[in-house]
């Protein structure tokens, strides 16, 4: 099975200069975890629901005054939507992600796969494997 099976289509992304509380908005209205920053047409990071709440929140920053590239995790691992959901599945156990954005051939973001996509699209017994390895505790 291929990435772009069993990933959600249609990601979307913030720019680096977006107020935290818009892109803590745009999580709620997608329903999702994280959301890609975008810059010069390229993925140059990942906010998460964790780095709001651990790099703004919980240091008691104005999130109307702090901005996704302030708080966002840099550089972004990714996955292509032709590549084997197996190997998809390696990167994101090695890595210890939940989710990843996915490119096509072209460098665009056409998609994210997340570990819930994974549970959905793979076998039981790996589905586990990852799950175990993405939880486990970081050393």
């Amino acid at each position: 099975m291929k990435v772009k099976d069993a990933m959600h289509k249609g990601a979307q992304w913030v720019s680096p200069d977006t107020p935290l509380t818009e892109v803590a908005r745009k999580m709620k209205e997608l329903d999702v975890g994280s959301i890609p920053v975008g810059e010069n047409d390229r993925l140059v990071g990942m906010v998460t629901d964790r780095d709001i709440a651990c790099r703004a929140v919980a240091d008691g920053r104005d999130c109307d005054a702090v901005t996704a590239r302030e708080v966002m995790t840099d550089g972004i691992i990714f996955c292509r939507d032709m590549e084997d959901l197996d190997d998809a599945m390696r990167i994101m156990e090695q890595k210890q992600i939940r989710r990843l954005p996915v490119i096509n051939e072209q460098k665009r973001l056409v998609g994210m796969l997340s570990l819930g996509d994974v549970s959905q699209a793979a076998p039981h017994a790996l589905t586990g494997e990852v799950t175990a390895a993405v939880s486990a505790p970081h050393a």
